[in-house]
Order: structure tokens, then C-alpha cells, then sequence
């Protein structure tokens, strides 16, 4: 053969002497049909295709199959700069295992343009056989234009109806953020604070949901529906209202006030306890270990990728699953004290 020509299945059958239709089961069968194949047979097959190197043409694999074998990734935000790595390489790990499990390469969308788009100009979203969707928070217009759809996709995080269900695998945060303001209230505490957004994104809602559902016979004596004010602001609010156990959306901002009721000399959580609605990939500051619940990343990546599988190859229903979050114990919640009591 001359060196330039691409090889075909023609070639590689007469190289391993048997028809052009068994070299195509080999590749291309299911796994009952392969096994019809004597291994003798078999094995002649696919040592020829290591002897040549031969790689399918991809487009002819899929006239067979209807699928590249290859899943696409696209996140909203850069998932790379180390001001995001935190938040999506968990998830990234977790694509990547399943997927190599499964039989699949990964295709990393990016959207062209300035702006993130799954449905920009020159999208690329049809090389993939299906799609898997990342972000804190998803264009609400193209979910709705996905689930309208036929293309397979999978959103990792609970999103809410789009025109229809959509598939997802997510956390769930609602009873894991209940279960922390109980083992609170159970320590003692009854006068609460909250520090955080409570709307927009579905995570953020699932949050407020669960605390605000299980305050209970407590008081909330301070919400701050923001993220990112100055620490020392936000202190001064949660001490003025007398609150004796406070509970942060943001790692960022627990951080910061928990530093700053320190150069008060204020303890933590001899003086005030401080909660983390959901653990970070950096949860752990020098010494010390937030009281939070654990958000299996790389789990949700791993079965919603499965769950991208099972729709391409069998037309899989939507799902939707949530998976559980385990508390973590953390060093920043104790039960209250008689000063602070008594100040409250």
C-alpha cells in the first residue's frame, strides 16, 4: 500500500483475511454481535488494526453507530483561571472519570464571542454526541431553546423548568443547610443571622429555602442579602443585633468576619459561631476548619455524565437527582455562651 493512502476496512480485512462486514462488528458492533465473532477470528482483526495503526474514519463510524463517541463540556465561566479553578475542577475530574469509563472524549466548548453563548455564532455544539452544562448561574433563553430541543444535554446543578423539565444532577442543599440551623438551635442558639443572597440562582434559593424553614422557634435578628461588604460593616450589624450564631452563603465573607470579630478580640465560636453553607475546595483556612456540609462535585460530574450516556445511547427520560451533602463538623460552631446570653 502506498504510504499515503488512508487506510480503510477493505484494507484491514484482507490484511487479517476475513470480510469487510466482520472487521466492521469488530469495530463497530454491539457487544453481542462482537462476540459472535470466533476470538481467534476476532483477534486477527484487531491485531492487524495495532500492526497499521488504522484509526475509523469518524464520519463513517457514525453513519454506523450515529455517534463520534465524544461528549461536550461547556461552562458559562472560564473554568481555568485559578479564580474559578476551585469551583469546577472537581467537576472536571469527575466528567473526565465517568467519560473515560464510558468510552467517550471530551470536547471543552467555550462559546465564541465575548460573551458565553451554547447557541453563538460558529457554535460547535454538533461535533458532540450530547452535552454537559456547567455554571453558577445558566441563560435561562437557551435552556429553554435546549429543552426545547432533540440535541441531548445534562445541566450539573438543579435548574428550574425551561418551557419543561430539564435534566440535572445536583446537590442537595436545602435539608443539608436545615440540618446545620438545627444542629445549631440544638446547641443553644436563638438568635440567628444570615449573610448571603437569597435568590437568583436555583443553589442560592435551595439555601435560603432550607434555612429559613428551619429557624423555627429561633429568631432571625439579621439578614444581609449581599456578599462581598466589608467585613467590619457586616460585623457591626450582626453584634448590634445581638446575633450569637451567623450563617454564610460565601466562604470569602466568613473568612473576613471571622478575622475581623478576632482583631476584636472576639472568639470563635467561644464568643460566635460561624456556619459555611457548603464546603469550598479551599475550606480550610490556617487552623482553622469551618463548620459546613460537604458538596459532592466530583459525584454530581460522575452521574451526570452517566446520565448524558444513557440519554445519547438509549433516549433516556429526563432525571432529575440530587445527591445528598454530608455535614462537616469544621471548629467554628459551639454552643453560645453565658456572656454572649446574656448580651443577647
Amino acid at each position: 500500500m502506498a504510504p499515503t493512502k488512508r487506510l480503510t476496512q477493505k484494507d484491514i480485512a484482507q490484511l487479517a483475511g476475513v470480510s469487510q462486514a466482520t472487521v466492521s462488528l469488530v469495530l463497530n458492533g454491539t457487544p453481542d454481535s462482537r462476540n459472535r465473532i470466533p476470538a481467534e477470528t476476532r483477534e486477527r482483526v484487531e491485531k492487524a488494526i495495532r500492526d497499521t495503526g488504522y484509526v475509523a474514519d469518524p464520519v463513517a463510524r457514525r453513519m454506523v453507530k450515529g455517534l463520534n463517541r465524544i461528549l461536550g463540556v461547556f461552562t458559562y465561566e472560564p473554568a481555568f483561571p485559578s479564580g474559578q479553578a476551585d469551583f469546577f475542577t472537581p467537576f472536571l475530574f469527575g466528567i473526565e472519570e465517568a467519560a473515560q469509563d464510558k468510552g467517550y472524549d471530551l470536547l471543552l466548548l467555550t462559546g465564541a464571542g465575548k460573551e458565553r453563548k451554547i447557541f453563538g455564532e460558529n457554535a460547535r455544539l454538533r461535533l458532540a454526541d450530547g452535552c454537559l452544562i456547567l455554571g453558577r448561574k445558566f441563560d435561562n433563553t437557551e435552556l429553554a431553546r435546549l429543552v426545547a430541543g432533540d440535541f441531548p444535554f445534562v445541566a450539573v446543578g438543579r435548574r428550574d423548568d425551561a418551557g419543561g423539565p430539564v435534566p440535572y444532577v445536583g446537590g442537595d442543599y436545602a435539608p443539608a443547610t436545615a440540618a446545620l440551623v438545627e444542629r445549631a438551635r440544638s446547641l443553644g442558639h436563638d438568635r440567628l443571622a444570615y449573610v448571603g443572597l437569597n435568590e437568583g440562582a436555583e443553589s442560592t434559593v435551595d439555601r435560603w429555602y432550607g434555612f429559613s424553614r428551619s429557624v423555627g422557634e429561633g429568631e432571625l435578628v439579621a439578614s444581609i442579602f449581599d456578599v462581598g461588604r466589608p467585613a467590619g460593616e457586616t460585623l457591626d450589624i450582626l453584634t448590634a443585633a445581638g446575633a450569637t450564631c451567623l450563617f454564610f452563603t460565601e466562604l470569602a465573607d466568613a473568612v473576613r468576619v471571622e478575622q475581623a470579630a478576632r482583631e476584636r478580640g472576639l472568639s470563635v465560636p467561644g464568643d460566635l459561631s460561624i456556619v459555611v453553607l457548603g464546603n469550598h475546595i479551599r475550606a480550610d483556612e490556617p487552623g482553622r476548619r469551618f463548620t459546613s456540609f460537604a458538596i459532592p462535585r466530583e459525584a454530581m460530574a460522575r452521574a451526570a455524565t452517566e446520565m448524558l450516556v444513557r440519554r445519547v445511547e438509549h433516549d433516556a427520560p429526563v432525571e432529575q437527582l440530587l445527591l445528598p451533602c454530608e455535614p462537616l463538623e469544621g471548629d467554628t460552631l459551639g454552643a453560645p455562651s453565658s456572656k454572649t446570653k446574656k448580651t443577647s
